[in-house]
């Protein structure tokens, strides 16, 4: 990954995240080794719409919050889409967030 620019680092790392599961930008920052840059890890998503293979509906805030519904199509998109996968979303979190995070540190070893 090391040639590759960061947006699709974060597109890859985004495409591993597994159905039924989320993680936070600021988790998926912090394994590029750049953890003050989870805002930028939101940037790469917002633009990433066109690209159906990024599932960009699973990764949100780090309390579980659905801050970057508003760069899907309709108005509740993410949230439909997160639904489909079987989580549950309550007032635009996701309810036992912890228990579906999906810690990319954990789960693909650290870089």
């Amino acid at each position: 990954m090391e040639n590759k620019g960061f947006f699709e680092k974060v597109y890859q790392i985004t495409k591993q995240i597994p159905f039924g599961r989320v993680t936070s930008y600021g988790a998926i920052a912090k394994y590029l080794g750049t953890a003050k840059s989870a805002r930028m890890v939101g940037w790469a998503l917002n633009i990433s719409s066109l690209d159906n293979s990024i599932p960009a509906h699973r990764v949100v805030n780090r309390k579980g919050i659905l801050t970057g519904k508003h760069h899907f199509e309709g108005t509740n998109l993410m949230q439909q889409l997160l639904e489909n996968e079987g989580i549950k979303v309550n007032n635009n979190q996701i309810e036992n967030f912890d228990s579906l995070f999906w810690d990319p540190i954990i789960e693909l070893g650290e870089q």
